[in-house]
């Protein structure tokens, strides 16, 4: 598809025009164009639909674009979307040929997340033109949310700020209010380098590691499974990666294994690091002499709104509003509401799409979903901001 033109307020035909454009994600596979192309497609249409816009990068060639209706000075409500995909390789259909057959839209994206943003740029249109709007709506489409969501991070360190957000991510348009973290950490483990038959002198870092990761796997079974939480489950660890020694006949002199641990609100990176240094510390009980470090590389901090929180009350009051039957559910996936949450700013998750679809081989959104939330959105919009809704079918 080449054709930019899309009928103002159309969340199918926007979402088809978004997935049909190629935004994959440049940190996470080398030589991808990035979400220039896709930004620009999208402020050409925002603008033509009456938006206020503007396009900024967040990195060089990395835009957002922010567009709004209504008036600024009463409540106000951001929408939230990122338009950066994740790699096609193993994909089962043209990842960009955006097809619609037996009422899904097929392509990288259409899950995670171009539907959503469809949704919530014609539900901000929709309410501007159907109740008008006493405050203002914010769109922000951003880039990076698949790697370290640099535009989000961007947008708000340059001073992004509203009373709520909804995060359109595929949520089987339940309302998802929580969602968890994680935190990367590397842990070393040191061996000593010598010959295959020289067990007198060669330390396996390996076999140490090794060790270290039973003490991992004692702590999820027996700690990890202890911390729950009502609508996420109970926290989790995982062995991402491992590296180490050179060949057959020679003691590995190091090991170095990546860990993802999945964090619950009221978790952090340190509590992760801890708990790694606390297996190690188990294993010198054993090995004196084991020699081992572990780093804390990256973290996001989980997501929590509570139930009656005004953002929430507001969202099924709208789903109900629309015939729909709102149902709360947790979010298994990190998304760009916990920036927004930590900055002050309460936001949960409500999209179209299968979670379970997203960076899948085969991924597609039901455009009837994308038409449910859009309607969901308009009138979310509506009562938020303060626009008429006394005309409105019930």
């Amino acid at each position: 598809m080449t054709d930019h033109s899309v009928e103002a307020g159309d969340a199918a035909a926007l979402a088809r025009l978004l997935v049909s454009i190629d935004s994959r994600n440049p940190s996470l596979t080398n030589g991808a164009p990035g979400e220039a192309a896709v930004a620009l497609a999208l402020r050409d249409v925002l603008d033509s639909w009456g938006f206020r816009t503007v396009i900024a990068d967040a990195a060089p060639g990395r835009p957002n674009v922010v567009a709004t209706l209504g008036q600024a000075g009463q409540r106000s409500l951001i929408l939230n979307g990122h338009l950066d995909v994740v790699g096609t390789e193993g994909m089962t259909h043209p990842p960009f040929d955006a097809d619609i057959r037996d009422n899904r839209l097929y392509g990288r994206g259409a899950t995670d997340m171009k539907g959503g943003v469809a949704a919530m740029c014609a539900a901000a249109w929709r309410a501007a033109q159907q109740g008008g709007l006493a405050g203002e709506v914010i769109v922000t489409a951003v880039a990076d949310e698949e790697w370290a969501s640099i535009g989000t991070a961007a947008l708000l360190a340059g001073g992004l700020r509203a009373d709520a957000a909804i995060v359109t991510e595929p949520t089987g348009l339940a309302i998802a209010p929580a969602h968890r973290g994680f935190a990367w950490l590397e842990i070393v483990v040191h061996g000593h380098a010598a010959h295959g038959s020289r067990y007198d002198i060669g330390v396996d870092a390996i076999r140490l590691a090794a060790h270290v990761l039973v003490e991992m796997d004692r702590l999820e079974r027996d700690v990890l499974t202890t911390i729950t939480h009502p609508l996420l489950g109970h926290a989790s660890l995982h062995a991402a990666t491992i590296e180490g020694g050179v060949g057959f006949s020679t003691y590995p002199d190091r090991c170095l294994v990546r860990v993802e641990r999945r964090t619950l609100p009221g978790e952090g990176g340190m509590d992760a690091l801890r708990e790694a240094e606390d297996a190690m510390n188990r294993v010198r009980v054993r090995f004196p002499d084991l020699r081992a470090e572990a780093f804390l590389m990256s973290e996001q901090e989980p997501s929590d709104v509570a139930l009656d929180a005004p953002v929430v009350k507001a969202l099924e009051k709208a789903l109900l509003a629309c015939g729909e039957t709102p149902r709360v559910e947790g979010l298994s996936a990190w998304t760009d509401a916990a920036l927004l949450n930590a900055a002050g700013i309460p936001a949960v998750c409500y999209g179209p799409g299968d979670i379970s679809l997203a960076h899948a081989d085969t991924e597609w959104v039901d455009i009837n979903d994308i038409e449910r939330a859009t309607n969901v959105l308009t009138r979310l919009v509506a009562d938020w901001t303060g626009g008429r809704t006394d005309r409105w079918p019930n």
